[in-house]
C-alpha cells in the first residue's frame, strides 16, 4: 500500500462520501453513522476534495478542511483522507476507478444525500458509477420527491435496493442503489459559511 494511502483488506465493505466538506460539521457525522448502520457498511472513508469541478468558487485551503473534519469525526472506524489530491483525480468516476484499481478486492460503496442523486445525472461519467459501484442515498429534507424521480432514479429503477432491505447493499454488485429516509441534521456547510463561522485558519 502506498504510503498515506488508508489500509484496507480484500473483503471488506467501505462506504465513501466524498465533497468539500466545507466545513465538516455534526450533519456529515450522522449520515456517516447512519449509512454505516444502514447498509451494513465496516468503515467509511471521508474523501475531502481538492475542490468540486461544479461549483464556481474555490473550497478553504484542503489542510484547513481536514483539519477540520478531523476534529468533527471522533470515530475509529471512518477514516479521513486526501487520497483524491494524493491520485491526482478530479470527477467521481475517476476516484472509483482508481480505488477499484488501488484495492483489489474491496467493496466500495458510494455514499451521497438524496440532493446528489437528484441531479447526478449532471455528473462526470454517472452511469459508470451506477454500473459499477453500489450506491446508498441518504434522504435530505425536502429532497425525497425530486430524487425518487430523477432521471437516475427512473433509468436504474429496477436496481434498487428496498429500504427494509438496505443491509444487502454493501454485499450486491452494482448495479444496486438504496434509498433511506433518514433523521437529518440541520446544519449545513452553507449555512456555517454564510454565519462567518468558517474561512480562516482560526475557525478549526
Amino acid at each position: 500500500m502506498r504510503h498515506g494511502f488508508p489500509l484496507a483488506r480484500p473483503g471488506q465493505t467501505i462506504g465513501l462520501l466524498g465533497g468539500s466538506f466545507d466545513p465538516a460539521h455534526e450533519g456529515h457525522v450522522h449520515i456517516t453513522r447512519e449509512a454505516m448502520k444502514r447498509f451494513g457498511l465496516a468503515r467509511v472513508w471521508w474523501l475531502v476534495s481538492p475542490g468540486n469541478p461544479l461549483k464556481a468558487r474555490g473550497p478553504a485551503p484542503l489542510a484547513q478542511r481536514m483539519a477540520r473534519a478531523r476534529a468533527v469525526m471522533q470515530d475509529p472506524r471512518v477514516v479521513v483522507t486526501d487520497i483524491e489530491a494524493a491520485l491526482g483525480t478530479r470527477y467521481t468516476a475517476g476516484t472509483l476507478s482508481a480505488l477499484m484499481s488501488t484495492y483489489p478486492g474491496v467493496r466500495f460503496v458510494w455514499l451521497m444525500g438524496a440532493d446528489n442523486l437528484a441531479q447526478f445525472h449532471h455528473w462526470q461519467d454517472w452511469t459508470w458509477i451506477m454500473e459499477n459501484v453500489p450506491v446508498g442515498v441518504l434522504a435530505r429534507p425536502g429532497d425525497r420527491i425530486s430524487a425518487r424521480m430523477s432521471p437516475a432514479a427512473r433509468l436504474y429503477r429496477q436496481y434498487r435496493i428496498s429500504g427494509k432491505a438496505s443491509q444487502m447493499l454493501g454485499r450486491a454488485d452494482a448495479p444496486a442503489w438504496c434509498f433511506v429516509n433518514v433523521a437529518m441534521s440541520g446544519q449545513s456547510s452553507s449555512a456555517i459559511r454564510a454565519a462567518g463561522a468558517w474561512g480562516t485558519t482560526s475557525n478549526l
